[in-house]
């Protein structure tokens, strides 16, 4: 019998880090850890600050609950050699009852003394009683290869009670394919681990407390930091200290102190000078590859370096791509804080690597990245050549930015010079809120210039036709388009350009037919359906059937749509922001709250720089969310805002709705006295616009709704003839939502002038068109006006069949004190079950599929939503019915009749 050398170890390092009382339990991944009780290792990889230990400290408890025995211990850099790491993990192991006598030394490193050890901790673990877990923490301390070699063999000999969870920043050096094909293995990597919205949302609450942000905040925050645990602890402590640094956020947090510090220290101290010096040149790229970084940074072995980078997760990720080399990108906060290392540098040096990516990018067909760097480097004539150099066929919208950044530098005589840059910089001024500056271009734009390309010049129209999209000028559109459309364009962006603007037009003017058409004229074949324009085409005839009311339709289309706008070209381009637009109001109107709050946060470019039709769009539905989750003040004060907004820059539709909502909300609040002065100033508007045609015809339209809101108390007939005008107006334009609800004003109105004949004949009407349409919200947002005119109807009968069924549910969605169905004794709908008002119609959806044991994923490919939006409507079930699990959610769920 020999005696084991063990190394004395601090007490500390044999306990897990205390798991504090705020902290946001990583439920998705503590689930995939449990599989691991029928397996021998489960390994968890990733980044500094990504909250590998709390997940471990997380999973110990699960397993102490379960009446596992649990060893645990954390590595420093004392433990990289053979036998100091031995003997920690023996010690560790010891502490909890094995391997005391043990027969074998640990500083003898020959096979047969290393079998021995590993003989001794097996056999003393196949009696044991329990099943036993041992958590290693930080890993990749460990250089020594027999350590590794002693690591492995243990794995290979472990007995079935026996486990091991690993954690390390690098994947360590173990031959695991055995275990992997033996599903003896449980792996966690970098694409895992950050924070989900719903978890940002959670640890943002739990520790500033619930309501203390805006809604947006945490979308932004989640947006800034890609989930990354310990960046958005920072966070919190900053506006913990500082809440009024929210504003300049995305700023402050990467000019912070201690994140420089925190970085400098965990990240770049133990990298070798060489590495550190080759990630800071590639901070100058948004997404780079081995070829493109061997020929900015001359390095001749970038290829290894970038591999290296990737196996160590340097914050260093790849992006999804068609391109047959391996793209990677680094954490945004990450790549900032090289960039500002990198700035340390001379400036001609720097200079000259932003030179050397454009010319590379340039020579390989990447157009927008190529002008992008020559604009950084002050290389204006070469942006601008590259620009007009390349192949028409290859424009795409996500020049957009690169060009507005080189417009602002290019001296206008240059670009006058460039006549096929002109053609693309006044569209893409055209695109954006500056239309001005594109007309005052136009002048200098000759078509003799673009000779050699005849279909450039036969598309001037299409500019002049964004420039009248800008105005809300949809006739002048039709005008200038109509004699284009049936032009054979064979630039793609172009054509489909076209179809996308003609589909604006013609539901600007309620021509819903022509848009359909357009797409039957030229539809898109499948090697085209991720070009962005084409999706932007699809995306305006989505968001021309929700004009005409078809809210259920647009949902049904936008959903998917959304999702592979944002695949195939990214969440803030146009496609995805129409989308998104679409989306959040038709998520609204179905009283899907979660679902419309989820899709319109940190999309601040739909409320600010826009098109006419997103920006009303998302600045209403943001003003409702605001109004029902948070107050009637913070939505009016927002309302306010984008008036001003909007008023300077010259968009009268757009005023007039918010000029409306304001005077919705303030007579629901009984601030009549501010609604008239409001209902003025809409009355001028109106005035102004009451001959207008196509989309600017709204402007009269929901003025009129607007001023009968406001009489329809002292002046109820005054209130009936501007509903009339309403009505009439929004059938003529063909807008489906607008004449349904003028339609049930009217039947208020004429119920409460005792005329029930005809006020059941308009209610018939609005209740028709709803049920059609799929409203909810258009009714329910008319506040006590609609529940007593819904209860009413029901009560005395004045529908029957799926049309008293839809009423019913309508008010089902009124809080107790509005729904009197409950003192009437009216029956439930056939279809409905007593009980579920609690959770939202996706709720129930789910969570049915809950319980027919559907993964999170299976759920949002079911029901073609997003995994996000699965386990944030999870999480408010589990909040509403009290339990903390799914299988406690769907026993509840069942034991009150919500699923069979």
């Amino acid at each position: 019998m020999t005696t084991p050398f063990i190394k004395h170890v601090a007490a500390t390092r044999f306990a897990p880090p205390r798991i504090g009382a705020r902290h946001v339990p990583r439920t998705d991944l503590l689930a995939q850890l449990h599989q691991m009780q029928h397996a021998t290792l489960a390994l968890v990889t990733g980044s500094a600050g990504y909250g590998k230990t709390t997940l471990l400290a997380q999973w110990r408890q699960t397993c102490v609950k379960g009446g596992a025995d649990v060893a645990w211990l954390t590595l420093t850099a004392d433990e990289k050699g053979y036998a100091d790491f031995c003997s920690a993990l023996v010690a560790a192991i010891q502490r909890i009852g094995l391997c005391t006598e043990a027969d074998f030394r640990i500083d003898d490193a020959s096979p047969g003394a290393m079998d021995a050890a590993i003989a001794a901790l097996v056999e003393s673990t196949l009696d044991w009683p329990k099943e036993l877990y041992v958590f290693v923490d930080d890993y990749h301390y460990v250089e020594a290869p027999l350590a590794h070699r002693f690591m492995q063999k243990l794995l290979e000999h472990a007995p079935g009670n026996l486990h091991f969870v690993i954690a390390s920043r690098v994947a360590p050096p173990l031959s695991l394919s055995r275990l992997r094909m033996m599903n003896q293995i449980v792996e966690l990597d970098s694409a895992e681990l950050p924070f989900n919205l719903a978890e940002t949302r959670a640890f943002i609450d739990e520790n500033l407390g619930a309501g203390k942000l805006d809604a947006d905040a945490p979308g932004l925050i989640h947006e800034l930091t890609r989930g990354w645990p310990s960046c958005i602890q920072l966070i919190v402590i900053m506006l913990k200290n500082r809440p009024d640094t929210l504003a300049t956020l995305r700023d402050l947090v990467w000019r912070s102190s201690d994140l420089q510090t925190w970085l400098s220290e965990e990240v770049m101290a133990d990298l070798p000078t060489h590495l550190a010096s080759f990630a800071e040149v590639l901070s100058i790229f948004r997404r780079f590859n081995a070829p493109l970084a061997r020929a900015v940074t001359g390095d001749a072995q970038a290829a290894d370096l970038l591999k290296r980078m990737e196996d160590e997760n340097l914050l260093v990720s790849r992006v999804d791509s068609d391109d047959r080399l391996a793209w990677y990108r680094f954490h945004p906060l990450f790549g900032e804080y090289l960039a500002t290392r990198l700035a340390a540098r001379d400036d001609a040096t720097v200079k000259a690597l932003q030179l050397r990516a454009s010319h590379w990018f340039a020579d390989h067909g990447y157009l927008a990245e190529a002008v992008r760097h020559a604009s950084i480097a002050g290389d204006v004539e070469f942006a601008a050549t590259v620009i007009e150099r390349a192949e028409p066929a290859t424009w795409s919208l996500e020049y957009l930015s690169p060009m507005l950044h080189l417009l602002e530098q290019l001296p206008e005589a240059t670009l006058f010079r460039h006549q096929r840059l002109l053609f693309i910089a006044c569209l893409t001024i055209a695109l954006t809120t500056r239309p001005d500056k594109a007309s005052a271009w136009l002048p200098h734009l000759q078509s003799s210039a673009l000779s050699d390309d005849p279909e450039l010049a036969n598309c001037v129209p299409m500019i002049h036709a964004a420039i009248a999209f800008q105005h809300d000028d949809t006739q002048r559109m039709i005008e200038l388009l109509e004699p284009l459309r049936d032009a054979v364009i064979q630039n793609r962006f172009l054509r489909y350009f076209l179809v996308a603007e003609l589909c604006v037009a013609y539901a600007g003017a309620g021509r819903y037919a022509e848009v359909t058409r357009q797409l039957d004229r030229r539809p898109i074949p499948p090697a085209d359906r991720d070009n962005e324009m084409a999706l932007v085409a699809e995306a305006a005839r989505v968001a021309a059937i929700l004009h005409e009311g078809g809210v259920r339709e647009a949902e049904r289309l936008g959903t998917p749509l959304l999702a592979h706008s944002v695949k195939a070209v990214g969440r803030h381009s146009i496609s995805a922001n129409i989308c998104a637009s679409v989306l959040v109001d038709a998520y609204y109107e179905l009283d899907r709250i979660d679902d419309a709050r989820e899709t319109i946060a940190n999309r601040r470019g739909l409320l600010q720089s826009s098109g006419p039709d997103l920006t009303i769009r998302a600045s209403l539905c943001r003003a409702r969310l605001d109004c029902l989750q948070v107050s009637a003040d913070v939505a009016l004060a927002f309302l306010e805002q984008q008036t001003a907004h909007l008023r300077d820059h010259q968009h009268p539709r757009a005023v007039a709705y918010m000029l409306a909502e304001q005077i919705r909300i303030l007579l629901q609040k009984v601030r009549h006295a501010r609604a008239a002065q409001l209902d003025i100033l809409l009355d001028e508007l109106a005035q102004a616009h009451r001959e207008d045609s196509g989309i600017r015809g709204e402007v009269a339209t929901i003025a009129a709704l607007a001023h009968a809101r406001v009489l329809r108390t002292e002046q109820p007939e005054a209130a009936l003839a501007a509903l009339r005008d309403a009505h009439a107006r929004a059938t003529a334009l063909g807008r489906g939502r607008i004449a349904a609800l003028a339609d049930f004003l009217l039947a208020a109105t004429l119920a409460d002038l005792d005329r029930i004949e005809d006020a059941q004949a308009s209610f018939r009407h609005a209740i028709e068109a709803g049920a059609q349409f799929g409203l909810v919200r258009t009714f329910i947002d008319e506040g006590a006006v609609a529940a007593t005119l819904l209860n009413r109807a029901v009560q005395e009968a004045w529908i029957d069949g799926p049309a008293r069924d839809y009423a019913i549910g309508l008010l089902e969605r009124f809080p107790g004190e509005l729904n009197a169905l409950g003192q009437a004794g009216v029956s439930q709908p056939a279809n409905g079950r007593k009980g579920d008002s609690a959770l939202t119609p996706r709720e129930l959806e789910i969570l049915a599929l809950v319980a027919q044991a559907m993964s999170n994923k299976r759920i949002a490919l079911a029901l073609n939503i997003t995994l996000e939006t699965v386990k944030w409507n999870l999480r408010n079930v589990f909040s509403k019915l009290g339990v903390s699990s799914r299988y406690d959610a769907m026993l509840w769920a069942r034991k009150n009749g919500l699923i069979e």
